[in-house]
C-alpha cells in the first residue's frame, strides 16, 4: 500500500458536508465518503466529541487520519470517521461546547476563535491500494480508542450492497428494527447489536455463514421480514410487556414455537405466578421454560449451607436411598417434594442424598 502525507485545513475538509441517511455522509466538496460500506455509525459521546473540538480550538496536535484514494481520485475515509463527524458537525452548528463556563456553538464564536478552527491543518495519511488492502488496514489501526465489536469487523469483512441494506434496518438512531423491537432485544443499534442478533436468530447462531452466503444480495429484505415476524409473534404470544423480555433471545422460540398452537391467556397467568415465585432466580428464563419446560431456564434458589446441614443432622448422615452413611462433604441437597410439584427451597422440604444416588437421580 503506497501512504503519502498530506495536510488538509478544516474549512475545507467541512466544505459541503452532508448527513444523508441515503446517500450517506460527504465532505471535502463532495469528494470524501466519510462513512463506506465498512465503516461504523458514529458513536462518539459528548466528552469524546468535545474534545475534538477542544483540541483545534487550543491548536494541539490531533491523531493524524487515513484516508484511501480511490481509482476516481475521490477519497473514503478508512480512520478519522468519529474525529471528522464531530468536526463538521460543529462547524455546522448542530451541538455547543463549554468554553469559559459558557456552552457556545460555532457561530457563537469570534471570528479569530473561527478563523482559528477552520485553518487548523489536520494530518492525513492518504492510502492507495487494494480493497482488501485498505480492509486490513482499517482493522489493525486504532480507531481513534474505540474498539471495534465483533458485527462491526464483520461488517468490513463482508461489506457490499447487502450490509449496506441491512444497516438501513437495523444500524441507524430509530431505525425500523428499534421502532419495533427495542423493548424486546439489549444493546445498540448503531453498535450492531441490533443486526448481530437478527442474524443470530435467522441461521441458529452462525452470523459469519450467513453474511458469506448473502455478501452480495441486491437487498436484506428476508432478515428484515424475518425480525419483523419473530417481534408480531412475541408481541402476540406475550402481549403483556415486562423488563425481563429484553434478556430473552426469541428468535429460537419463534423458529421452534411459531407454529405452536399456544394460548396466550394460560401462557400469561402462569407467567404471572412464576414472576411471585421467589424460587424462581433468573425471572428472564420464565420464557423459555413455559416453552419448553426445562426448569434449568429458570435457576431455582438453591439450599444455603445451613439448611444441607439441619438436613444432615436430621437425617443422622444416613443417604435415603442407599441407606449408606456419609461426611456431609460426599452429600449434595435435593427438594423432598419437588419444585414442580411445588415443593419450596425452605429447611423442611430438604433431603440430603449422596453424591451418586443424587446424579443417577437427576440422569448424570
Amino acid at each position: 500500500m503506497k501512504i503519502d502525507l498530506k495536510k488538509i485545513r478544516v474549512r475545507d475538509l467541512v466544505e459541503d458536508y452532508e448527513d444523508n441517511d441515503e446517500l450517506g455522509v460527504r465532505a471535502y466538496g463532495d469528494k470524501l465518503d466519510v462513512r463506506p460500506p465498512y465503516q461504523r455509525e458514529f458513536v462518539y459521546k459528548d466528552k469524546q466529541r468535545n474534545a475534538v473540538i477542544e483540541t483545534l480550538r487550543r491548536g494541539f496536535p490531533l491523531n493524524v487520519m487515513y484516508w484511501a484514494v480511490r481509482d476516481d481520485g475521490t477519497f473514503e475515509v478508512i480512520d478519522g470517521q468519529q474525529r471528522t463527524i464531530s468536526i463538521c458537525q460543529y462547524v455546522e452548528g448542530d451541538f455547543s461546547i463549554p468554553i469559559d463556563g459558557h456552552r457556545l456553538a460555532f457561530h457563537n464564536l469570534q471570528q479569530d476563535q473561527r478563523d482559528q478552527i477552520l485553518n487548523y491543518e489536520l494530518m492525513v495519511y492518504l492510502c492507495e491500494g487494494t480493497d482488501s488492502e485498505k480492509l486490513e488496514w482499517f482493522k489493525t489501526i486504532n480507531i481513534a480508542g474505540e474498539e471495534l465489536t465483533n458485527q462491526e469487523l464483520r461488517n468490513a469483512v463482508y461489506h457490499g450492497i447487502w450490509v449496506s441494506a441491512a444497516k438501513k434496518y437495523f444500524s441507524k438512531n430509530n431505525c425500523p428494527a428499534y421502532a419495533i423491537g427495542s423493548n424486546y432485544i439489549m444493546g445498540s443499534p448503531i453498535r450492531q447489536d441490533y443486526l448481530e442478533t437478527a442474524i443470530k436468530w435467522i441461521n441458529d447462531g452462525d452470523i459469519d455463514g450467513y453474511m458469506a452466503a448473502h455478501q452480495h444480495d441486491p437487498d436484506a429484505n428476508p432478515l428484515w421480514v424475518y425480525f419483523r415476524d419473530v417481534m408480531s409473534w412475541v408481541k402476540a404470544t406475550f402481549p403483556k410487556w415486562r423488563k425481563e423480555m429484553r434478556s430473552v433471545q426469541w428468535g429460537p422460540l419463534y423458529n421452534k414455537f411459531k407454529n405452536a398452537d399456544l394460548d396466550p391467556a394460560k401462557l400469561e397467568a402462569e407467567i404471572s405466578t412464576l414472576m411471585q415465585d421467589e424460587d424462581v432466580t433468573k425471572k428472564s428464563g420464565i420464557y423459555n421454560y413455559i416453552l419448553h419446560r426445562e426448569e434449568r431456564h429458570l435457576s431455582i434458589r438453591v439450599f444455603t449451607d445451613n439448611h444441607k446441614r439441619e438436613a444432615y443432622e436430621r437425617q443422622k448422615g444416613i443417604c435415603p436411598v442407599c441407606k449408606e452413611h456419609f461426611e456431609l462433604a460426599e452429600m449434595e441437597a435435593d427438594h423432598i417434594t419437588p419444585w414442580h410439584a411445588g415443593g419450596r427451597t425452605i429447611p423442611a422440604n430438604c433431603k440430603m442424598l449422596c453424591k451418586d444416588d443424587n446424579r443417577r437421580k437427576g440422569g448424570v
